[in-house]
């Protein structure tokens, strides 16, 4: 009987320390991705399970977001986010609070999710991620095979959870601070600061592996006219409206910004010329014909922009010549008539707005 007990201590004790040193790792980052990378490594290690995941919670949404996972097929994780529906098998989860287990699915009548099924699930441990009221997310663990889990690593399991969910909560508080600090307030787009840096990183990215980047440079035409004649919150409402067509039009890997005032730019990696011409056109369609469409009666004031396109290496050796390329041909396209898109060609300036009119001008180039 001492002998047992003696051992049950000792077991508690070493999964103490294992604890110990997991809470440390959890801790030690701010960075959202290392600590959501941390914690599930740590739960699978604590609970022996060959695959878990963490989804985030977003409470405008009510949706969960997956955010890192592991040991699972593609085919499972590409259904990236879901909603948390009343009533729903997740809602129930995060209201109780409490670990959710199930030794076997195929004995679980109430657990159907046929992807997780498919994959082959046969036992799981889902853990709601709450602080008080608050809903930071769900951590899965998952095997395929069923099994029981023994209590004292289930409590370990349940104490870990505490440390995640402050762990995360703090993460992404200093990841939305970081993000205040480098995305305009207005459009939420990148500021200045941030495409200064990042301009200057691709750039350098662009050269090393001799590459091509293009840049996109546009300005919203007589936007002090408008702000003058419908006032500055509709003004404001229109710079809005011109971020999300920029990246409703561009690629998910073109980088976006508010330059300052009425004026924006994109960055286009790995884009030549002939794909950035287009891309810019799209844009400069799709404002004007936004604008067209809700612009009516007596103090009508259509938006256009007018756009500057240049390549690297084509028209600049170095980040602050291309830059001054660019700008350049924005104001050349305003001087001109305005509502059009410019770039070099070998007789200097040239308005390309009317020579995209081939099909394949058309198709954006995927990333």
């Amino acid at each position: 009987m001492a002998s047992s007990d003696s051992n049950i201590l000792e077991e508690e004790l070493r999964g103490l320390k294992d604890l110990v040193s997991v809470a440390q790792v959890v801790v030690s980052s701010i960075d959202l991705d290392e600590v959501l990378s941390n914690i599930l490594m740590s739960s699978m290690a604590i609970m022996e399970m060959p695959a878990g995941s963490i989804a985030l919670y977003d409470d405008a949404t009510v949706m969960l977001k997956l955010h890192v996972h592991e040991g699972l097929s593609p085919r499972l994780v590409e259904r990236n986010r879901w909603r948390v529906k009343q009533g729903g098998l997740t809602a129930e989860i995060l209201d109780r609070g409490e670990l959710f287990i199930v030794e076997d699915t195929d004995k679980a009548d109430f657990f159907n999710n046929p992807l997780a099924l498919s994959e082959g699930i046969r036992s799981l441990i889902a853990v709601p991620l709450k602080i008080q009221d608050k809903i930071v997310g769900v951590l899965y663990l998952d095997d395929f095979t069923p099994r029981q889990f023994p209590e004292q690593r289930l409590k370990l399991l349940s104490i870990l959870a505490s440390f995640a969910t402050m762990s995360i909560d703090n993460a992404r508080l200093h990841h939305r601070t970081q993000q205040l600090a480098c995305t305009d307030g207005l459009t939420g787009l990148f500021n200045h600061r941030m495409f200064t840096q990042l301009f200057r990183e691709e750039f350098h990215r662009t050269r090393r592996y001799r590459n091509v980047l293009s840049l996109m440079m546009l300005d919203v035409d007589d936007f002090k006219a408008f702000n003058d004649t419908h006032g500055h919150p509709e003004g404001d409402r229109v710079l809005v409206a011109v971020s999300e067509i920029l990246r409703e039009t561009l690629r998910d890997c073109d980088i976006c910004f508010r330059y300052g005032g009425e004026e924006f730019v994109a960055i286009l990696p790995e884009t030549e010329i002939g794909e950035a011409l287009p891309a810019a056109e799209r844009v400069r369609q799709r404002i004007a014909e936004d604008s067209l469409r809700h612009s009516k009666g007596e103090n009508a004031h259509p938006v256009s922009v007018s756009i500057g396109v240049a390549s690297f290496p084509r028209d600049g050796s170095t980040h602050d010549e291309l830059l001054k390329v660019v700008d350049d041909l924005m104001y050349v396209a305003k001087k001109s008539g305005k509502n059009r898109v410019y770039h070099l060609d070998a007789n200097g300036p040239e308005d390309r707005g009317q020579a995209l009119s081939d099909p394949h001008f058309n198709q954006p180039t995927e990333c």
